[in-house]
């Protein structure tokens, strides 16, 4: 019992000393039993012997761990601390394990540098890997800019009788367009800039899908890398906007609403404080509560445009010449509040329907709907009989080409002649209509969806010339300023006012903004609603023929009359019976408008076309009047020689 009391208790006495030589030796391993019996060996046997003895004492212990008792081995190691600890103080081991140390150290330090000689070998050939791809590009881009040439016309005919290859193109137009960027120094030798333009618009043509008349007219207006973004932004579509009801609504409570549906939403710009402009929808935009009781309107970012420039104010007659299908007219409404009077005219009697839907949706009641051809307006309406005009003239629709792609190869030269000669004839009648002497008013907006020159710069050019007006400011802080000049035509200086938007700088349909103010109702030249053509036949008499050349050439016309249209049309002018006083065909003019109205019959007007001398008679005067004037210069010289 007892030797088991004291075999119990000396584990209990054991600890502190365990305690203290893990205390003493705390950095240090402990050294196991195998490293115990090398120590104690001695150095002259072999390694075989200590080896064999190392086993021996192993085997021993192994018997010992098995069937002695745990008492048995902690008194052993307590026997043992003491010569344990003597050697570790006397150092002789520590020499051994600063050498094992040491040879470890050197292992780990030989790997490290391993290691970081493989990881700077690897940096210096990504390196190298790195400045070999960057010397490849430059090479390939150095060949690539050397070896473009144009193409042969059999490689043309070649190309031609095969179908497209669409990536071929794709190259070659990026290729030109970064010779013509540099053409000095990339350009091959004997081409001409005219040589890359003309494949230029061949290949623009057969990628995106452009007839000749229009990409030839779109190189001619813009440098090649913007006419690049701009062919590139027809190709997206424009982000879909909204505009706010005012008579209904505020923009922020629609926005609220709109956003609980699932609408993401935000403000278009700064420039416009109605519009929104819509990301993503989770529902139909154009089918949600809020479009049907009409707090809003789908329209385009470029539509707002026109009606900011008119700026309506309350209480005024305002006219909007094509007014289908609602979107302007609407918004004059919402900025005049439901005041005044507003004149919504739509030539196309099928598109009256969705004009008078949408102003009953969204709340006008200001706006009386009228089926004319804007041209006899004038007429219908009266002259200088309104305060503002908005004409968004019918055009090519050039501008929209997202919308409607066929534009790109439906239109032609003679289409955009035809829409010119309509607009000039529109833009005349909406300067009739206004009163110049409006107080707050007598203003013309005058806009298209067009890019052509001849409908926009070119139509308020010749309405400047006809008609006594200016271009003002419109209003607008942004847009591109119009043309003076383009290629071999000249506009006065101050269309600079008018404005110019391009999809790919504004990021909305292309668009064309002009303003113009009446000055006074008084015409510079008067002029029929039949045209052009009509003005210029009864301004050339008057720059001619004196007044009896006037007489002789319109005596002729008179005899052919009957008596009885001679006697009425004496009576009328307060001539005498005798006829030697004739008025010259203006002033006739003049004088029967001012008596019968605008309306005229078509007998009165077939009469006054026959007074004006044809352009056969005109020539022949000018002609006799240079011979008589090449006869008496000759007198002249002769009379000087003689004396």
């Amino acid at each position: 019992m007892a030797s088991n009391k004291n075999k119990g208790a000396k584990p209990k006495n054991s600890t502190p000393k365990k305690k203290q030589r893990s205390h003493l030796f705390d950095g240090k391993k402990r050294p196991t039993k195998k490293d115990e019996v090398f120590d104690d060996v001695s150095d002259d046997h072999s390694e075989e012997e200590q080896l064999e003895t190392a086993d021996d004492l192993l085997d021993g212990d192994e018997e010992v761990s098995d069937f002695g008792d745990a008492s048995d081995i902690s008194d052993d190691e307590d026997d043992d601390d003491t010569p344990l600890a003597d050697d570790f103080l006397q150092g002789g081991d520590d020499d051994e394990e600063r050498d094992s140390g040491s040879t470890s150290g050197s292992g780990s330090d030989s790997d490290e540098s391993d290691i970081e000689e493989k990881s700077r070998a690897i940096d210096e050939q990504r390196a190298r890997e790195e400045e070999d791809a960057q010397a490849e590009m430059q090479m390939n881009i150095k060949e690539e800019s050397d070896e473009f040439r144009l193409p042969t016309k059999e490689e043309l005919e070649a190309e031609q009788q095969r179908p497209p290859d669409l990536a071929n193109l794709q190259m070659r137009i990026k290729d030109i367009v970064r010779v013509l960027a540099n053409f000095k120094e990339l350009r091959q030798e004997g081409a001409t800039r005219k040589e890359y333009i003309e494949q230029l618009k061949m290949d623009l043509g057969s990628y995106y899908g452009y007839n000749e008349f229009l990409i030839g007219v779109l190189v001619d207006m813009f440098p090649v890398v913007e006419l690049m973004e701009l062919i590139e932004a027809f190709e997206k579509p424009r982000p879909t906007c909204i505009r706010t009801n005012t008579l209904r609504t505020r923009r922020r409570d629609l926005a609220d609403i709109l956003s609980k549906r699932g609408v993401e939403l935000d403000q278009l710009s700064k420039w416009s404080k109605v519009g929104l402009v819509v990301y993503n929808s989770h529902v139909p935009i154009g089918a949600t509560p809020e479009y049907l009781a009409g707090f809003y309107y789908i329209q385009g970012a470029s539509s707002f445009l026109p009606v900011m420039a008119l700026a309506p104010q309350e209480k005024e007659r305002v006219v909007d010449m094509a007014a289908a299908p609602g979107g302007k007219t609407t918004y004059v409404a919402a900025l005049m509040k439901n005041s005044g009077l507003i004149f919504a005219n739509e030539i196309r009697e099928a598109r009256l329907r969705s004009l008078t839907s949408n102003l009953h949706r969204m709340g006008v009641t200001n706006t009386i709907v009228c089926n004319y051809d804007g041209r006899e307006l004038p007429k219908v309406l009266g002259q200088n009989s309104v305060d503002r005009v908005l004409l968004d003239a019918p055009c090519s629709g050039t501008g929209v080409i997202t919308k409607d792609p066929s534009v790109k190869t439906s239109k032609s030269l003679d289409d955009i002649q035809k829409c010119a000669h309509l607009q000039k004839q529109l833009i005349l009648a909406a300067i009739d209509m206004v009163d110049a002497n409006s107080k707050s008013g007598g203003y013309i907006v005058y806009s298209t969806c067009s890019m052509m020159v001849p409908e926009n710069e070119a139509v308020i050019d010749y309405a400047l010339k006809r008609r006594d007006v200016k271009v003002v400011p419109c209003g607008l802080d942004f847009g591109c300023p119009g043309y003076i000049r383009f290629r071999e035509h000249r506009f006065h200086t101050s269309l600079e006012n008018t404005r110019r938007f391009y999809p790919h700088v504004h990021n909305m349909d292309g668009f064309f903004v002009a303003k113009l103010k009446k000055m006074s109702n008084a015409k510079k030249n008067p002029v029929g609603f039949d045209g052009s053509e009509t003005v210029e036949q009864t301004q050339r008499p008057k720059e001619i023929h004196s007044d009896e050349d006037n007489v002789k050439e319109l005596e002729q016309p008179v005899k052919k009359q009957s008596m009885k249209g001679k006697k009425k049309s004496l009576n009328k002018n307060g001539l005498p019976a005798n006829g030697k006083k004739v008025e010259s065909p203006p002033a006739l003019k003049n004088k029967e408008r001012g008596q019968i109205g605008t309306a005229e019959s078509l007998a009165t007007s077939k009469k006054r076309k026959r007074k004006f001398p044809c352009k056969e008679e005109i020539s022949k005067v000018r002609e006799e009047k240079r011979k008589a004037m090449r006869e008496k210069k000759k007198e002249a010289r002769e009379y000087k020689t003689g004396k």
